[in-house]
């Protein structure tokens, strides 16, 4: 994978490259690209693809130890992703974690259109039993080293209260062991892993959401229909908030709406970019 060097330190991203519409993929807390795989190849004959390794758990290389790796910290590196690529016109699409909403009013000026799908957003935060035991055991010493040994053991990821229960698909041991891997066994990475968990500020998209309504190029706010750790009231309210939203439900998916249901959630982002051409785009 080509590798850039930011502020924080040196991350991995895949890039299809080619001169179709930009789209950036960004995943969520404990994921890495392979997590977007199938979306990446519906989108790969038309459109460059590109999907940063961020630093939140799944990544390979440790950021430097004074990075800001808050939720604002994450956003912070998105955005210098795209100045330092000099992306324009980018069809930003955020998972999980709600990062990309802390750009905008900020550090949109590179976002022509954005996607949020079953992501972190206004009072569901830290979100579900999944988020609340991450927040919790980032205040107990040694909590988070004692939560992430679960996941040496994939039928205990699988729970419906663990990673399970962010996906209607089995998730398979291979994808568990490779998201998981760098936290079980690297002491650097869990430290940068720890730095995000430990800087939740349960306010944080309550605060962000003051500004989404100032975004006036088109939004499309794409949850799994069946997510009940984002659950879809949330998204309902958000694309209320965002003025040139479409609210879509993607069937058969909750909140790793990319891995149930690549398919549904591809020809939603083509349909939304056809609807919605920049100047030069057919």
């Amino acid at each position: 994978m080509p590798e850039i060097e930011l502020s924080a330190g040196t991350i991995d991203y895949e890039d299809t490259s080619g001169d179709g519409p930009v789209v950036l993929l960004a995943h969520g807390l404990g994921f890495d690209e392979s997590v977007w795989s199938e979306v990446v190849s519906g989108l790969r004959p038309d459109f460059r693809v590109l999907v940063p390794v961020l630093p939140i758990g799944s990544h390979r290389r440790p950021m430097r130890p004074d990075a800001d790796l808050s939720a604002h910290g994450i956003a912070a590196i998105l955005a210098e992703f795209m100045d330092r690529l000099d992306l324009h016109d980018v069809t930003l699409v955020q998972n999980d974690t709600g990062t990309a909403q802390l750009l905008v009013g900020v550090r949109d000026h590179r976002i022509a259109r954005l996607v949020l799908t079953s992501c972190e957003a206004l009072d569901n935060y830290p979100p579900g039993i999944q988020g609340r035991t991450l927040h919790r055991a980032g205040r107990i010493p040694g909590g988070l080293f004692l939560l992430l040994q679960s996941f040496r053991f994939p039928a205990l990821a699988r729970m419906r209260t663990s990673l399970g229960g962010m996906a209607k698909k089995r998730l398979p041991n291979e994808l568990i062991a490779r998201w998981y891997g760098p936290l079980l066994s690297n002491r650097d990475i869990r430290r940068d892993f720890a730095k995000f968990c430990r800087s939740a500020d349960p306010d944080c998209y309550l605060k962000a959401a003051a500004n989404l309504p100032s975004f006036s190029r088109p939004a499309l706010v794409a949850w799994g229909a069946e997510d009940r750790m984002m659950p879809p009231a949330t998204g309902r309210r958000l694309a209320e908030l965002l003025p040139n939203a479409r609210y879509v439900e993607i069937p058969d998916a909750r909140t790793l709406v990319q891995f149930d249901n690549p398919v549904g959630l591809t020809a939603e982002l083509r349909r939304f970019v056809k609807e919605n051409p920049l100047p030069g785009e057919s």
